[in-house]
């Protein structure tokens, strides 16, 4: 009965995991929002701020694009907060004693190769949003808007990348143990 139990839990896991990871080898660059902020220079300040700034544009985005269900919903709700982006920007530069502002738009841009964690997106042209902070002559950050690969559905870990939970996985998680 357990081989049974363990069987499902695996296989419900297996479903779960695929329902929460994007499959990015599936989509065409068509089908991706990405993101890019570009940071004034690459002073180690700079560089500091461009990672307060990037935390400040997920926290003010993430609630917003938590209603997008398509790439055009996630293009319309960051083009009507374009102007907020910007202020969120500016009040962390500022907070952080730089006197430069920045610059958000969405555009078409080329991209290189690029993995989060462990979803590859290909090189190409996608839509993205643009943040530049100050100059935009430094080093840049990278992700993605939508699918969601850095805004929802996952959590930080404290290193750039997102993990991913399953519910589900937790709920079975919690009554194996319970079970055993």
């Amino acid at each position: 009965m357990k081989k049974i139990i363990y069987a499902l839990t695996a296989l419900i896991a297996l479903i779960g995991i695929i329902m929460i990871v994007p499959n990015a080898s599936a989509k065409t660059n068509a089908d991706f929002l990405r993101i890019h902020i570009r940071a004034d220079s690459n002073s180690q300040a700079d560089q500091n701020v461009k990672y307060a700034v990037k935390t400040a544009v997920v926290d003010y985005l993430t609630p917003y694009l938590a209603q997008a269900t398509d790439k055009q919903k996630a293009m319309s709700i960051v083009n009507s907060h374009l102007k907020g982006i910007e202020q969120v920007c500016d009040e962390t530069l500022s907070q952080n004693g730089f006197n430069y502002t920045s610059k958000a738009k969405l555009t078409v841009e080329e991209f290189p190769d690029r993995s989060y964690n462990g979803v590859t997106l290909s090189a190409g042209v996608y839509d993205a949003l643009i943040i530049e902070l100050g100059s935009a002559s430094g080093n840049n950050w990278w992700c993605v808007v939508y699918p969601p690969l850095c805004f929802v559905g996952g959590e930080s870990n404290g290193t750039n990348q997102i993990i991913y939970k399953s519910k589900l996985m937790e709920i079975i998680r919690q009554w194996t143990e319970s079970h055993k």
